[in-house]
């Protein structure tokens, strides 16, 4: 009997994953930086001492690299996390481009950030994070951006994963960075015909990721606590309201709930931005906390180190969740 309670224990040592919670810290994603006290309060409870801060995006306007929606901060924008600069490149950028646009491209991002670093007194660390849905046609050029950055800045190179990126990185690829950001969420098109959550369906993000255990690069993983409104017209055609709550509907008089998350409009109007007609239906996706706590038990299973960064910091979405 304590030879079988012996090799039980030792079953229960070498079996048992560890299930401590991973330190999280936050994405801010707004044009203007600027927090409130729920803000404030959520960040300084985080341990992981960095803030991702999105500085701008790049498109392609008129046949030119543009930088858009570039950072202004707000007085109330105060933190001791170090800041880290993240940049937004459409995927499209890296089409057709050549060996001297992606030295511009390169130079004219690392001009920018370091300019509004210090324009807005922002205390960065030496990390650079280049957000890009690249794909298999674009990788190469892509690959050599982040290499040419790296060059260029001097500084640490890092990059954000998407699912798909894992599930097909022999046609992807695998970037040249010490590390990633594994995006866990956007499991599908909002714009689709579909009764799965485009934000989070744990199902087909377990799809994608079967073989996550096998990815050759440190990550960490970004986990979404935001929602959104998806407008259906009598088409059948949808846009996407991005940061919606069923709050924000319930509020509004003009909007009839029919079913647990989806309303239906009753006079027409601008609404949150967007004019719409009378009997346009809004359905809100959201991200329940039992799913993030099932796809954190699933990475827990491929992989054993890595921290949380939740998408992202805003109090209208922190109240719903626990850090």
């Amino acid at each position: 009997m304590k030879k079988l309670l012996y090799f039980l224990l030792l079953f229960l040592i070498f079996n048992c994953k560890d299930k401590t919670p991973k330190e999280h810290t936050f994405y801010y994603w707004k044009t203007n930086l600027a927090l409130n006290n729920e803000e404030k309060t959520a960040l300084q409870n985080a341990k992981v001492p960095l803030l991702y801060t999105r500085f701008f995006d790049v498109d392609i306007v008129a046949g030119k690299f543009q930088p858009v929606g570039v950072i202004t901060k707000d007085a109330s924008f105060q933190t001791d996390k170090k800041i880290v600069p993240v940049v937004f490149i459409k995927n499209e950028a890296f089409l057709h481009i050549n060996k001297e646009e992606i030295k511009f491209l390169a130079e004219s991002i690392h001009n920018l950030i370091q300019k509004k670093s210090a324009e807005l007194q922002l205390n960065t660390n030496n990390e650079l994070q280049i957000d890009c849905d690249w794909t298999a046609g674009t990788k190469d050029d892509y690959f050599k951006f982040l290499e040419t950055l790296k060059q260029i800045s001097g500084k640490q190179i890092t990059c954000t994963l998407r699912l798909h990126q894992v599930k097909d990185k022999k046609a992807t690829g695998i970037p040249p960075v010490q590390k990633v950001y594994l995006m866990c969420y956007a499991t599908s098109s909002p714009l689709e015909n579909s009764t799965k959550n485009s934000i989070l369906d744990v199902p087909t993000l377990k799809n994608y990721l079967s073989d996550l255990d096998d990815y050759p690069l440190r990550m960490d993983i970004a986990l979404p606590i935001y929602s959104w409104g998806i407008v259906t017209n009598f088409e059948n055609k949808h846009k996407l309201i991005n940061a919606l709550t069923i709050q924000d509907l319930k509020n509004n008089t003009n909007f009839i709930k029919i079913s647990e998350n989806t309303f239906k409009l009753k006079q027409d109007g601008f609404y949150f931005g967007m004019y719409l007609s009378k009997d346009f239906t809004i359905k809100i996706e959201s991200v329940a906390q039992n799913d993030l706590d099932e796809t954190l038990a699933f990475i827990d299973d491929k992989i054993s180190e890595y921290n949380i960064i939740y998408y992202q910091l805003d109090r209208r979405f922190l109240k719903n969740y626990q850090f």
